[in-house]
């Protein structure tokens, strides 16, 4: 039968872009399904504020009405402008083990950007920094995460038969969380808390947290400048993430660090991880999704990484040592035995070298990979 690849027009073809991985990965354990009506949401063109400023298209790999593939592809204006570069990004990249398929949808995405005067494709990456990025090279058997790429293991396989190269890595840890805080963590904490002037504030409800949302993403904003690709979050951003976001937030694993006239020095936001919940509710909410999430939110063991900043003017003073040091008590005072870091690219050494007090291992690498594009026309 003919493959056939074909633009994502409607809603209903959307749906099936949306469907396609929980067909592909049905009966893995490893793979974590998302939310679904949270993935409608990021892919709708009237409904992603990112979509200001993003061009996009998605496309489906059909053969004999089966979907067998997919992959979208963005041109984010204001990346481009930032850092001086003509790419175009592609996403949400899945396929069946066969090269032809994977061909077709690379070479469409590749003439789409061509056709836009763009020179690179890389990725797979989103809209933003805080879309899932970079594809999954090591860790195959290891539980994915929430909000984070599952592939199978072939998948770069066929990107380097198909020209692509690698052009950063991301890097993640399993950790065991101590019975007790390491006492060498706890006596740097109280170093740094007397000499740099910070102190922890935690919270018992949103109530108390909401004060601190905005700053928060203020921080992120300009904590995160020169990370790879990374762009500041519009305001419209900024409150779809409080809108679809903070309002899930357990507050007793968010904390922040106030300096010595209460501004916001650093953050750190967890939670329990999701991700066998999420396997469970196939990801949807309702009927019974909420149950278990609820269930892994109360009785969960593992610790979940989300996001943590450190003001630029306050880094290499100690902060992180800080940061890590709560997130020890947090899981110890829960009953949590084990943490997974977010992704890190692989040269960020000062990140890294927190985790010496911890014993763990660097279980999953995930890569953005590059290729060069002929342009057929000048950027707009």
């Amino acid at each position: 039968m003919s493959l056939e690849v074909r633009r994502v027009i409607t809603s209903r073809e959307r749906r099936r872009f949306v469907d396609f991985p929980f067909h592909l990965y049905r009966g893995s354990p490893w793979w974590v399904p998302p939310f679904v009506a949270d993935e409608l949401k990021t892919l709708s063109p009237d409904r992603n504020p990112a979509r200001d400023f993003c061009e996009a298209e998605l496309w489906l790999a059909l053969r004999g009405g089966e979907v067998v593939g997919r992959i979208a592809g963005i041109v984010n204006r204001r990346a481009n402008e930032r850092w001086e570069q003509r790419r175009a990004r592609f996403g949400w990249i899945d396929f069946v083990d066969d090269e032809e398929v994977s061909r077709a949808l690379f070479a469409t995405v590749e003439s789409w950007a061509a056709e836009r005067g763009l020179t690179e494709l890389h990725g797979p990456l989103g809209f933003c920094d805080l879309d899932p990025e970079g594809m999954l090279i090591e860790g195959h058997e290891e539980l994915a995460n929430l909000g984070a790429i599952y592939n199978h293991p072939y998948y770069p396989e066929h990107l380097e038969r198909l020209g692509f190269e690698k052009d950063v890595d991301w890097i993640e840890f399993r950790l065991h969380i101590p019975p007790e805080v390491p006492k060498k963590l706890a006596q740097l904490r109280r170093i740094v808390e007397s000499r740099v002037g910070v102190r922890i504030v935690t919270f018992s409800t949103r109530k108390e947290f909401t004060p601190y949302v905005r700053p928060v993403l203020e921080l992120l904003n300009s904590a995160y400048q020169d990370l790879y690709g990374f762009v500041p979050l519009t305001e419209r951003q900024q409150d779809s993430l409080v809108k679809t976001y903070f309002s899930m937030l357990r507050p007793e694993f968010v904390f922040v660090a106030l300096d010595r006239d209460d501004e916001l020095a650093a953050f750190g936001i967890t939670g329990p991880s999701l991700s066998r919940a999420l396997q469970r509710a196939r990801g949807r909410l309702f009927p019974f999704g909420w149950f278990h999430l609820l269930r892994a939110l109360k009785h969960g063991k593992v610790l979940d990484l989300y996001l943590t900043a450190v003001r630029a003017d306050l880094r290499g003073k100690g902060i992180n040592a800080l940061l890590i040091d709560q997130c020890n008590r947090i899981a110890i005072d829960r009953g949590l035995v084990e943490a997974e870091t977010n992704h890190e690219l692989e040269t960020n050494d000062s990140v890294q070298g927190q985790w010496k007090f911890f014993e763990g291992r660097q279980h999953k690498r995930r890569r953005c990979f590059i290729k060069n594009v002929s342009p057929s026309c000048p950027v707009e």
